[in-house]
């Protein structure tokens, strides 16, 4: 059984309630965040909240069942991520990536594997998914890097890669940084990656070498941090990526973009 090595068991209490009420309205909530990584590499890093995944299409449906329960609930950002609130514990229901790529669809539900967690049987989001998501959280504050060289340690071999690279599509590079930073780290754990992935990936970066740069004057850093390429969007005209490559994109609310007049 994965219960949490946390002292306070009013916050196992709530987190589980939580997980309890969305599995019961058929919501298919998967366990994310510290859970899973303890679940896929046994790791256990202290945590004050439960991350719970969950399609975007179901979010209405779990928060009106978690208000109905006695939970205070926001819709914390319309583009990625709600919270639900016992007292002074929540829980975080994402249905993507901040940046509007990891979008939580069937496949995440129909991969996803079942372990003990706060003493129920729960869907836990699948390690390729967790290594997506977690490949853009590029942040000065917040770093995933170390999470998905974990990750790779303890279940690269057993990883459907054509998935993940099917996951990483046009972001390909993204993960091609971080299988190399993982050979950096364990240099004992080379086989983790099959050697065709990195022969494709070491590939595509020998053809891209051949193509002219660019025309277009486009940021992509902002698919990895929120905050850390305004000076570029917002005074040196770049375009934000997400504009064009995160479906739907409305803005940043907390971290606007504005270009210079006449752009």
């Amino acid at each position: 059984m994965l219960l949490a090595p946390v002292d306070d068991v009013r916050e196992l209490a709530a987190h589980s309630r939580a997980l309890a009420i969305l599995q019961e309205e058929g919501l298919d909530p998967m366990i994310g965040g510290a859970y899973a990584l303890r679940v896929h590499t046994g790791i256990w890093r202290d945590t004050k909240d439960l991350d719970l995944f969950i399609r975007k299409d179901v979010v209405d449906s779990a928060l009106k069942a978690l208000r109905r329960a006695g939970y205070r609930t926001e819709f914390t950002d319309p583009y990625w991520i709600a919270k639900a609130y016992s007292d002074p514990y929540f829980v975080d229901l994402i249905f993507s990536s901040g940046n509007g790529i990891a979008i939580v669809d069937e496949l995440w539900v129909r991969r996803a594997g079942v372990a003990r967690v706060l003493d129920r049987d729960a869907l836990v989001v699948p390690p390729e998914e967790m290594i997506w998501s977690k490949a853009f959280i590029q942040e000065r504050e917040r770093f995933d890097g170390a999470d998905i060289h974990h990750l790779l340690r303890c279940q690269g071999a057993r990883l459907d890669w054509k998935h993940l690279l099917m996951r990483f599509e046009q972001h390909w590079e993204v993960l091609f940084a971080h299988l190399v930073t993982f050979r950096f780290a364990f240099p004992g754990e080379k086989d983790q990656v099959p050697a065709w992935v990195m022969r494709d990936l070491a590939g595509r970066v020998e053809e891209a070498e051949g193509e002219p740069a660019r025309a277009d004057r486009i940021c992509r850093g902002t698919l990895l941090s929120r905050q850390q390429y305004l000076h570029e969007t917002n005074v040196e005209g770049y375009r934000d990526a997400r504009e064009k490559e995160s479906p739907g994109w409305t803005g940043d609310r907390a971290f606007p973009v504005s270009y210079p007049s006449g752009e």
